[in-house]
């Protein structure tokens, strides 16, 4: 089977890891092939997704980050979870998320925000902030989920690597990392 792919505005204006979900790891549209995003920071010669001992959402770096618009498109819908998760813990259910429509048909789904400020029929510019970074539905900690698909059919999600150096100039890390 060949993978389609989309090419989408990074999820932060930060430096982030992904964890990809392989093709067959899940079985629902908006979790195949989808990537976990979670802001990194470089901490005492080690890249580190979180301050002391990661128990409190308040410790990662990911907590409260503004979360960008994908693509230039429509708010196709949103869903609030109320509860947050404490990290470590889960709290089985249904993730707060935000749906994205583009004008060929290509869906995003973010999971696990809060603080939504978009709502259903709003059009979006990519790069905008739409939300907060969240912790609830199933989650361990704090994290945004992105997936992709048009029609039935999943998509296999990259960042604009362009626009993720523009944005590393402007906070001056460019080199941070070497």
């Amino acid at each position: 089977m060949s993978v389609n792919e989309v090419i989408l505005y990074p999820v932060f204006n930060q430096i982030f890891s992904s964890i990809e979900h392989p093709e067959g790891m899940y079985e629902y549209l908006g979790d195949q092939l989808g990537r976990d995003c979670m802001i990194s920071r470089y901490k005492d010669g080690w890249m580190r997704m979180y301050e002391g001992d990661g128990t409190r959402n308040e410790d990662w770096y990911t907590w409260g980050a503004n979360v960008l618009a994908p693509f230039n498109g429509m708010v196709k819908s949103t869903y609030i979870n109320p509860v947050t998760n404490t990290p470590g813990s889960l709290i089985p259910g249904r993730a707060s998320s935000i749906v994205f429509i583009r004008e060929d048909n290509v869906h995003v789904t973010y999971a696990h925000v809060m603080d939504i400020s978009v709502s259903e029929g709003e059009t979006v510019t990519a790069g905008q902030v739409v939300a907060k970074a969240g912790n609830n539905g199933y989650s361990r900690h704090p994290h945004i989920h992105v997936g992709a698909w048009i029609n039935d059919t999943p998509l296999q999600i990259r960042f604009d690597l362009k626009v993720m150096g523009e944005q590393l100039k402007q906070l001056g890390e460019i080199g941070y990392l070497c």
